[in-house]
């Protein structure tokens, strides 16, 4: 049990540092947060502690995702909670954040459907759909009555949307016609509708990337768990198989911002935001895990929290965990319009690349700190360090995200082979 498994009962932690961030803050994160945003915090850490984390060990290890815990999701007010109107919290970008840390620290998977939800789903139709398709959907979707999944990846396209094969074929009634294949499409199977990107002109371009809004009951929507998977087994991913599915004309998603691969992106840059402040959850709990066990587990006649070994790896784990606060607060006070400037996809890059590096090295040193032990699900570091695997890779590999920082840095973008 970790130091996150008790709900502190006043506006900071029972920890004896007084942040709501418990030990591990040694540079005063807690003073950059108001108390309404550590309220906010702290409530998503009480359901974490109340609903996920008596039970995670138990769904990762039967690879089950935890469906029944979608309503409470809803109730609690963080399905699109960066949203405003349509029933949607109309939260800021840093209570957002530090929502999707708690959320993380119990588990990616359960910070993930919160992200395909609200990020990418919702904030497609929030973005680029009409009054009719957000009034239809969003509502619903905010209290976790309807679920939506978000297909861009396929099979041969990942890093490179562009490159596409799915199609979408006008009919000269004005219906559209879809045909292709999504991978790695988070919540497919469960979802009730699923933005759909694709293909309807300048193929290879990307200019003609076009979203549509798809009831998943739409005959010719088929959908395949993905099964057999060393990461995120308490999430599901899906192949998304379209095969001639009809959809009326105005099932694309209208809006100009929606034409070409800005569309997309533009969704992939909120979910991507998310991934800074939700990893550092994970780093957390992990660093939590380790300095518990290395306080009781004695060897050679000393615990272990006791010895230069430990205390220099705890004190590297800290010094990096408090970086990635520091981090993922200033780009969240820059998208909230608190601190100057202009939120630009480089920064979304340094945050998501530099954070998921730092959080799946620390849970793997969590890892190896807790020995043999550290390889069941009595402890989370090996969990979070294979989630933290996908991702890592979802949403923008590393690679992407430095070629996106390169081009920021150098004026010329360096994705092509060529």
């Amino acid at each position: 049990m970790t130091r996150d498994s008790t709900t502190p009962a006043g506006p900071g932690s029972a920890d004896c540092s007084g942040s709501f961030l418990g030990p591990v803050d040694l540079t005063g994160l807690d003073g950059l947060f108001s108390t309404p945003e550590k309220d906010l915090a702290l409530r998503v850490r009480g359901f974490v502690d109340e609903h996920i984390r008596p039970n995670i060990a138990d769904w990762y290890d039967r690879a089950v995702f935890p469906a029944e815990v979608i309503p409470e999701l809803g109730r609690l007010g963080v399905l699109g909670m960066h949203l405003d109107g349509y029933g949607c919290a109309g939260r800021s970008a840093v209570e957002y954040g530090l929502a999707a840390q708690e959320l993380e620290a119990g588990d990616s998977g359960l910070r993930t459907f919160v992200s395909v939800q609200g990020s990418l789903a919702m904030s497609a139709i929030h973005k680029h759909g009409s009054e009719e398709q957000k009034n239809q959907w969003l509502p619903a979707m905010a209290v976790g009555e309807a679920i939506g999944c978000f297909g861009l990846t396929e099979p041969t396209a990942g890093s490179d949307p562009a490159s596409m094969l799915t199609r979408a074929k006008r009919e000269p009634n004005g219906d559209w016609v879809l045909s292709g294949t999504k991978r790695w499409i988070g919540l497919a199977n469960l979802a009730d509708v699923a933005i759909i990107w694709a293909q309807t002109a300048d193929h290879g371009t990307g200019r003609g990337v076009r979203g549509f809004v798809v009831p998943t009951g739409t005959p010719g929507f088929r959908t395949e768990v993905i099964s057999q998977k060393l990461s995120m087994r308490a999430s599901v991913q899906c192949e998304i198989h379209l095969e001639e599915v009809r959809l009326p004309a105005d099932a694309i998603l209208p809006a100009d911002s929606a034409v070409g691969l800005k569309g997309p992106f533009a969704c992939l840059n909120e979910a991507r935001y998310g991934i800074i402040w939700g990893v550092m959850g994970a780093a957390r709990d992990s660093f939590n895990a380790v300095l518990d066990y290395s306080a009781t587990r004695m060897q050679f006649g000393a615990p272990l929290a006791g010895l230069q070994l430990t205390q220099a790896k705890l004190a590297d784990m800290a010094v990096a965990i408090n970086k990635g606060y520091l981090l993922a607060h200033q780009i969240g006070r820059v998208k909230d319009g608190i601190l100057p400037g202009v939120l630009t996809p480089a920064m979304i890059s340094t945050g998501k690349l530099d954070n998921c590096r730092v959080a799946i090295g620390i849970a793997r040193d969590a890892r190896q700190m807790l020995g043999g032990n550290g390889i069941t699900l009595d402890h989370s570091p090996l969990r979070h360090a294979n989630n933290l695997e996908s991702v890592r890779t979802y949403e923008g590999s590393d690679e992407v995200h430095q070629l996106t920082i390169g081009r920021a840095l150098t004026g010329l973008g360096a994705f092509t082979a060529g």
